[in-house]
């Protein structure tokens, strides 16, 4: 999905998919492809214009259903983007007609919903899919690039400068406990539903 379709986590971003792609698969390629660009290769922003926090909502069953089935629509659009660049009213009023024939209130909703997932899921473990929370699971894709001898110096570099960031980049604690639980009992149709946004 384009960066300028969803500003409000670029930071986030790096975290939450980094953790949820990179240590389902130790495939370089498939980490690599999970990546969103780090914060400093992203277009600049005005200095004076921030992202707007996050507005932590309680999920629900209905929610998730209505992200997971969802997803293949928004996909179809959005991949045929270009990379950062900002959709056109057309595809604006695409986005926000598949979000209403989902249950979304808009376009915007259906944003939120899926920010208050990827919030949640940046800090499972992919290994053990237990909630342990953002700077565990950075710390321990750290660990894991560190040992992989198959990855080209340069590109661990990278990797290894993004998680260090990550780390660096407070992450909101989660102010409804309960997301915790349901975004656990869908974690793998999630992770497979959602993982595939930055291809």
């Amino acid at each position: 999905m384009p960066a300028l379709l969803r500003p409000a986590l670029t930071a986030l971003g790096v975290a939450c998919l980094v953790s949820a792609a990179s240590l389902a698969s130790s495939d370089t390629a498939f980490a690599q492809a999970k990546q969103p660009p780090a914060p400093s290769q992203a277009a600049p922003a005005p200095a004076q214009q921030q992202a707007p926090a996050l507005k932590q909502i309680a999920l629900t069953d209905k929610q998730i259903d209505g992200v997971l089935a969802a997803q293949k629509d928004m996909d179809a659009i959005t991949e045929k983007l270009p990379q950062n660049t900002a959709p056109d009213q057309k595809v604006i009023a695409r986005l926000e007609e598949v979000a209403k024939k989902h249950g979304f209130a808009s376009y915007d909703d259906y944003n939120s919903v899926v920010d208050n997932i990827s919030l949640v899921i940046g800090g499972f473990d992919p290994a053990t899919k237990k909630y342990v929370g953002t700077d565990a699971v950075i710390k321990a894709q750290i660990a894991q690039i560190q040992t992989d001898n198959k990855m080209p110096a340069k590109e661990k570099k990278e990797v290894l400068d993004e998680l260090n960031e990550a780390l660096k980049t407070p992450v909101p604690a989660i102010e409804n406990k309960g997301n915790i639980d349901l975004v656990g009992k869908y974690y793998d149709k999630l992770v497979a539903a959602l993982g595939d946004e930055e291809n």
